[in-house]
C-alpha cells in the first residue's frame, strides 16, 4: 500500500514538471510566432514584401508548432478522461481491481499529456 501511495506521489511531481515543459514549450513557439508575425506586419506596412514574406512564413511555421503541442497534449487529457470515467464506474459497480487499471492508465495519458 505505501509502495503504490510513493509511486503515485513520484508520478504527480513527474507530471507537474512535463506539464510545465510542455506548456513552456507552446508558449515559446506562441510568443515567436507572434514576434514574427508583428515584424511581418511592420515590414508590409513598409512596403518590403519579401521580408515580410519571410516573417509571416516564420511565423506560420511556430504558430502550427504551437497548435501541434497543445494538440497532443488535449488528445491524452481526453484519453485520461475517459479512463476516469470508466475508474469511477467500476468502482461504483464494486469492482476496484478494473477501476485501479484505468487509474493507471488515466495516469500515464497524463503524464503524456505534460511530455
Amino acid at each position: 500500500m505505501k509502495i503504490r501511495m510513493i509511486t503515485t506521489f513520484i508520478a504527480v511531481i513527474l507530471l507537474g514538471i512535463g506539464m510545465q515543459a510542455n506548456a513552456g514549450e507552446a508558449a515559446l513557439h506562441t510568443s515567436q510566432a507572434m514576434a514574427h508575425a508583428g515584424m511581418a506586419q511592420a515590414h508590409g506596412e513598409d512596403g518590403h514584401a519579401d521580408i515580410a514574406l519571410q516573417h509571416a512564413e516564420e511565423s506560420l511555421s511556430h504558430a502550427k508548432m504551437a497548435e501541434q503541442e497543445h494538440a497532443e497534449a488535449h488528445k491524452h487529457m481526453t484519453e485520461a478522461i475517459t479512463h476516469l470515467n470508466q475508474a469511477v464506474e467500476h468502482a461504483k459497480m464494486g469492482h476496484p481491481e478494473v477501476s485501479a487499471k484505468h487509474t493507471e492508465q488515466a495516469i500515464e495519458h497524463m503524464m503524456a499529456s505534460g511530455e
